[in-house]
């Protein structure tokens, strides 16, 4: 029989890869929470309609990358392929969005597309959103709160911002206008990507990894000087503020992004430090989907970050504190006819250090072996209670990664031995 195996793409996350991906979704949460964002869920499954609205026909996640599929009624259905979307919904269809919101959320998104390092068809995404508030001094304060995260995580020294400002719908098309003249008189020499999005969505040419397109873009219209006033003055405040909160960044007047939901400002937190997948975080303004999804004018903004770069980041540049690796602190060996005790006395050890993370050996062996086990499981101490402990109320702790004598005391004692 053939051995059945997970979807390309779609990769398992195992026992030893966990503490890493606990570490950083601890991290990202707790710093959320001390910003005040309040986390959101959202369905995985939504109605297709909600992204061709939102995200827009002409890119590639609609085109060429979702999971669309009809169900049992005939609905068209659709994996999310991002997480803005399915927020705004949300907040529409709850009337959450009569008030500022500051939202954060974490999951799997799905996006069809050739699996590589650090991007996969089942990818796990943190996304911040938020609504309600239209200065620039909130765009600031999501990157000021990234910016932390970056040092909290070690990172701070291989990653930049790369900035930029879309302007309003007005200044797009006019920008839009004077690209494709620009472009059409060269069509020839576009690659074959470009020639297709020059009809359909020529911002994105911007973004091409084509180098002789990008040789091509060198002298083309900039969009920087297409800015309406207001978009002008809304970026240059914000830059104000980065600049007062000693945030460094770069401007990128090709930074587009690729979802047609962004206005103003748009943003990429990128690295030198992953090959060609380089961005780690990006977001933006999108000041306009709320009430192109039905809902009232709402001023929004928001970023998204993948998960799984983020890790391999940090595995690159091996900055992952090294108690992730422990995932025991103490192992309970029994030996002999002391199983039924043994359990006992784990749930009175667990009573009492609530911190303590205790495993206790099942399935029987040999003191030896049992003793074998409780080394290979990284933990500090081995915890021993044979017939003479059971009989006594004791235990007696074999410290195994330091050098010290072990000692057999009352399991009531054990708090102030092993806390010390």
């Amino acid at each position: 029989m053939k051995q059945l195996r997970a979807i390309r793409g779609m990769n398992d996350l195992l026992p030893a890869d966990s503490p890493t991906w606990q570490y950083v979704e601890s991290t990202l949460s707790e710093l959320f929470a001390r910003y005040g964002y309040s986390e959101i869920r959202t369905p995985l499954l939504e109605v297709t309609q909600l992204f061709s609205r939102a995200v827009g026909e002409a890119t590639d996640i609609v085109e060429k990358e979702m999971y669309t599929f009809d169900d049992k009624s005939g609905d068209s259905v659709t994996l999310r392929p991002e997480g803005t979307a399915g927020t705004v919904r949300a907040g529409i269809q709850n009337n959450l969005l009569t008030t500022p919101q500051r939202l954060w959320y974490f999951g799997p998104m799905f996006r069809y597309e050739r699996p590589q390092k650090g991007r996969l068809r089942q990818f796990h995404q943190f996304g911040v959103e938020v609504f309600g508030i239209e200065g620039p001094d909130i765009d600031a304060e999501i990157l000021i709160m990234t910016a932390r995260l970056w040092r909290q995580l070690g990172v701070a020294d291989h990653v930049r911002l790369q900035l930029n400002s879309l302007g309003n719908s007005e200044s797009r098309a006019a920008y839009r206008e004077a690209l494709v003249a620009y472009l059409e008189e060269r069509r020839d020499q576009l690659d074959e990507d470009s020639q297709r999005r020059l009809e359909r969505n020529p911002l994105r040419i911007l973004d091409s990894k084509n180098t002789q397109t990008q040789e091509l873009l060198a002298d083309a219209p900039c969009l920087l000087d297409f800015l309406d006033q207001e978009s002008a003055a809304h970026f240059a405040s914000l830059r104000q503020m980065l600049d007062a909160a000693g945030i460094e960044y770069e401007i990128n007047p090709r930074l587009v992004r690729g979802l047609d939901y962004y206005g103003k400002t748009v943003f990429e937190w990128v690295t030198d430090s992953l090959g060609a997948q380089g961005t780690v975080c990006a977001g933006g303004r999108y000041d306009g989907l709320v009430e192109q999804m039905g809902g009232k004018p709402t001023p929004a903004v928001g970023f998204g970050l993948g998960v799984e770069r983020l890790v391999l980041l940090l595995q690159t540049l091996e900055v992952l504190p090294e108690a992730l690796e422990q995932q025991v602190d103490a192992y309970l060996v029994a030996v002999g006819d002391v199983q039924s005790a043994a359990l006992t006395a784990a749930e009175q050890i667990r009573d009492s250090l609530p911190w303590l993370r205790l495993q206790t050996h099942c399935g029987g062996g040999s003191f030896k072996s049992q003793m074998k086990k409780a080394d290979k499981s990284s933990a500090d101490f081995a915890l021993i209670i044979g017939e003479d402990e059971a009989a006594a109320g004791q235990v007696t702790v074999k410290f195994l990664r330091a050098d010290e004598p072990q000692q057999t005391v009352a399991v009531a004692d054990l708090a102030a031995v092993l806390q010390g």
